[in-house]
């Protein structure tokens, strides 16, 4: 069943440069069964300057995201999938909330207490996003919603993955007149476990259907640290500075400038790692800020969140795209906000504790602030 504002969704349109590709996404999303036998819910968020964020209920996914530029064009700037099909085979997490860690814990194991505990494996021997069944493979509860915000809820039950706890969680996105999206994370749990959510959007300021690769975006990040890893991700143990390297983005340059130009990004096959914020910051102000290539697009992250995942669709090639076809590597790039991964391995790190206790709420958020 489709809610009203589904219903009155309008049709979006796409310039893929050979002329106007049109898919009514919420036609399409909800015409095939998810994973449990049921089509899926989608909402579509607008403002009144003509703004359209459409999420859905499988996996608390942000599927789209149109922004409408003074030339008048209506300008889609998320990466995703226009069919269930597409979406349930996809392996890159498009969109969709990730938890209940997100990021890696090296060979899904920690201890908490003096307990050792271990969860799912999934990539290279360790724990990605979850696990293999985490949070964004499941259906999330829809508890309120009006034309500019929806609040998505589920309860992961306790030994899930096999983390500890029966956690219940609760995202909430928001659109702002002024183009902002913000996604309101909140947590509690029964036992004491880990705990870090965050979305994985990929964003293509060029507009998603063009073609082009992320390389030409100016991305500037507010850090003077970043974490080194191996070659499946996982931390070498120290944060670095980023004086000196190709990680050095405190005044904002062109991603293509220091592309592969060191031994991190060779293994990584381009950025994929995180970058730690000043732990005495104002949380009002942007921690990134990206701008197409054409400049019509500016993008900034406000968030509350110690760091943020930078990875530029290194793997993407062969990941179905919403208007047919296949996407290529560095389509476009996530700005993934959250705790540095393998955390709970790692109290001495200096972020908040990643470890959620009864009695106390995990909530963060993220602004994705748009110019156009």
């Amino acid at each position: 069943m489709q809610s009203p504002l589904a219903k009155k969704a309008e049709r979006n349109k796409h310039s893929d440069g050979n002329g106007l590709v049109e898919t009514d996404i919420v036609k399409t999303m909800s015409s095939q069964s998810a994973f449990d036998g049921q089509p899926a819910y989608l909402v579509e968020l607008t403002n009144q300057a003509g703004m359209h964020v459409t999420l859905m209920d499988i996996g608390a996914t942000w599927l789209s995201c149109r922004l409408p530029l003074a030339s008048g064009e209506l300008r889609e700037v998320l990466l995703g999938m226009g069919t269930m099909d597409d979406f349930m085979r996809q392996t890159s997490y498009m969109g969709v909330t990730v938890g209940r860690y997100a990021n890696r814990i090296a060979n899904g194991s920690f201890s908490i207490d003096n307990k050792k505990y271990r969860v799912s494996t999934n990539q290279a021997g360790n724990c990605l996003h979850g696990g293999a069944a985490g949070l964004d493979k499941v259906r999330w509860n829809i508890v309120e919603q009006s034309q500019q915000h929806v609040v998505f809820s589920t309860v992961s039950s306790d030994g899930d993955q096999g983390f500890p706890g029966e956690l219940t969680v609760s995202v909430t996105y928001s659109l702002t007149e002024q183009h902002g999206v913000t996604i309101s994370y909140e947590a509690t749990t029964t036992r004491a476990t880990p705990c870090n959510l965050t979305n994985h959007a990929y964003f293509n300021l060029a507009g998603a259907a063009t073609g082009t690769r992320c390389h030409q975006h100016r991305v500037k990040i507010a850090a003077s640290q970043y974490l080194p890893t191996t070659d499946k991700g996982i931390p070498l143990g120290e944060l670095a500075d980023v004086e000196g390297s190709s990680f050095d983005f405190r005044d904002g340059k062109v991603l293509a400038n220091d592309w592969m130009a060191d031994q991190q990004q060779r293994m990584a096959k381009g950025y994929d790692h995180s970058f730690l914020f000043p732990a005495e910051r104002e949380t009002y102000l942007p921690v990134a800020e990206v701008i197409s290539p054409d400049n019509k697009v500016r993008l900034n992250v406000i968030t509350n969140k110690p760091a943020m995942q930078l990875y530029t669709g290194n793997w993407l090639a062969g990941t179905p795209k919403r208007e047919g076809g296949e996407y290529r590597d560095f389509a476009g790039l996530a700005l993934e906000t959250q705790f540095l991964p393998d955390s709970p391995n790692h109290p001495e790190w200096p972020q908040p504790a990643c470890i959620l206790r009864p009695k106390e709420t995990y909530q963060y958020f993220t602004t994705y602030q748009f110019e156009c």
